[in-house]
């Protein structure tokens, strides 16, 4: 049985490895979402996540929200993505905190990182 938490190793903690992400990585979008994706070449053989929530999105409450369900998303998913990647979510001013549920999160994440694997893996 494996474990489903996300080890720290799973996150991008320093501001270089985020403007790393955003200067030299593809994006990606859906209709709440831009995903920035570099791929790294280095011995980690996972992905990274980051996360970026403006103060334009709302208050503390609904930015927390939103990365806890966006955290939760990747959590359920971490073993179905085979990617070296670091991925920095961010969300769009428009998104609606308050009626966010991890359904509609899985619904436009899903796709699109399968679409972000199928072009890794082909590329």
């Amino acid at each position: 049985m494996s474990r489903l938490t996300s080890p720290s190793s799973y996150r991008l903690k320093r501001r270089p490895q985020f403007t790393n992400c955003y200067d030299r990585g593809r994006r990606f979008f859906s209709k709440s979402f831009s995903l920035f994706v570099l791929e790294r070449e280095d011995a980690g053989g996972t992905w990274r996540l980051g996360l970026t929530v403006s103060r334009k999105v709302g208050k503390s409450v609904r930015r927390n929200r939103i990365k806890r369900l966006v955290r939760e998303f990747f959590r359920l998913h971490q073993h179905d993505f085979s990617l070296r990647a670091d991925i920095v979510v961010v969300p769009k001013r428009g998104i609606s905190a308050d009626s966010l549920s991890l359904a509609q999160v899985s619904s436009e994440l899903g796709p699109l990182m399968a679409k972000i694997v199928s072009r890794a893996t082909a590329g």
